[in-house]
């Protein structure tokens, strides 16, 4: 597998030498998750986080009625994360489950201390990217309490349209906190 890919994304949030680059992909492991595999379940602690080369995964929760609350879905060139887990040891609220055929690069937690310590960058890039996804977690959270069901589903639908060919319904609408019957009749309005 690759390493461009992740080169690419890394180069995007930051400034970094070619040594350095090299230094973290090194350090990354490549790895191949078959449909309907998890790489987290629900109680379980998270050993490693992941970069998608190929495929798609969602990532949601079960709660205590059974039912699937989708946070949200990484394809290709997107970060698999649960930070509380993965960086503090205790047990996941989350699910990380692929829905195809995926390739992912894999880091273990020791080797991304190790990285911390002896690429300084790191701590940069870690930093940018956290800043990115706490802001798309707040506009996610200002849409989803200022925005119709149905806008909602129209941004998802223009914003990624790549991931919504790869999805059900049913998924979408977890994502979306809708049920199932009231996604099929946002889409028929449609």
């Amino acid at each position: 597998m690759s390493y461009n890919l992740l080169k690419e994304n890394i180069k995007n949030n930051i400034q970094i030498s070619t040594e350095d680059l090299d230094t973290i992909c090194n350090h990354f492991n490549p790895t191949v998750i078959k449909k309907k595999d998890f790489l987290l379940t629900q109680g379980s602690i998270y050993k490693y986080e992941g970069f998608v080369l190929e495929g798609c995964f969602r990532i949601f929760t079960i709660d205590k009625k059974g039912n699937e609350n989708t946070l949200y879905f990484a394809t290709k060139d997107w970060w698999l994360m649960d930070i509380d887990s993965f960086m503090n040891q205790v047990p996941s609220s989350l699910n990380i489950q692929a829905l195809e055929d995926s390739k992912v690069l894999l880091i273990d937690r020791t080797d991304k201390l190790k990285l911390y310590e002896s690429v300084p960058a790191v701590e940069k890039l870690f930093r940018v990217m956290s800043q990115k996804a706490l802001v798309a977690w707040q506009r996610r959270l200002i849409r989803n309490h200022t925005h119709t069901a149905k806008e909602r589903y129209h941004y998802f639908a223009n914003t990624y349209p790549n991931i919504v060919s790869k999805i059900t319904d049913k998924q979408i609408a977890s994502y979306l906190g809708i049920t199932h019957e009231f996604l099929s009749k946002i889409k028929k309005q449609s």
